[in-house]
């Protein structure tokens, strides 16, 4: 017997997933692409790479691995945002062969205000909720995290 069938809870809890996340992510995609591309000129693939830098990816290769895209694809993304002054290209200590990318203050900035943007837009639909309400997201997102925490990585 399928273990979808002898746990009820189970099935509606992967249908209820199903029914709130894709949909919920495909609008939070949306307003991370309007905010990158309208308000601040860069596109989301480069928006991405960018917040890939600030948690610690440094090279073009770990951005390719992180992205599961060709390096040369991740190079046409780095390089637009050289050309914006967004990061930079620096030889590493260790290996002068090994190029380390990092953000310029102002792709700092441009990435900590798009961030700001985004947690504003989320404020005003979050903020009605009571702190119990807001609690229970906050176990629920961890208990997803951890469960998928191998693939998350």
């Amino acid at each position: 017997m399928s273990v979808l069938k002898e746990n009820p809870h189970l099935q509606k809890s992967i249908d209820r997933f199903w029914e709130t996340i894709p949909p919920l992510w495909c609008l939070i995609k949306g307003r991370v692409r309007a905010t990158a591309t309208d308000s601040f000129g860069i596109t989301v693939e480069q928006f991405h790479v960018l917040r890939h830098i600030r948690k610690g990816k440094k090279t073009v290769s770990e951005l390719a691995e992180v992205k599961q895209i060709s390096s040369s694809a991740i190079s046409q993304v780095v390089d637009a945002l050289v050309e914006k002054d967004l990061i930079t290209r620096k030889a590493s200590a260790e290996d002068r062969r090994r190029i380390n990318l990092e953000l310029t203050p102002a792709g700092d900035a441009l990435l900590s205000a798009i961030f700001e943007r985004n947690h504003e837009w989320m404020a005003a639909y979050l903020q009605n909720l009571s702190d119990e309400e807001l609690e229970t997201i906050n176990r629920s997102m961890e208990i997803l995290k951890n469960v998928f925490n191998d693939t998350l990585k």
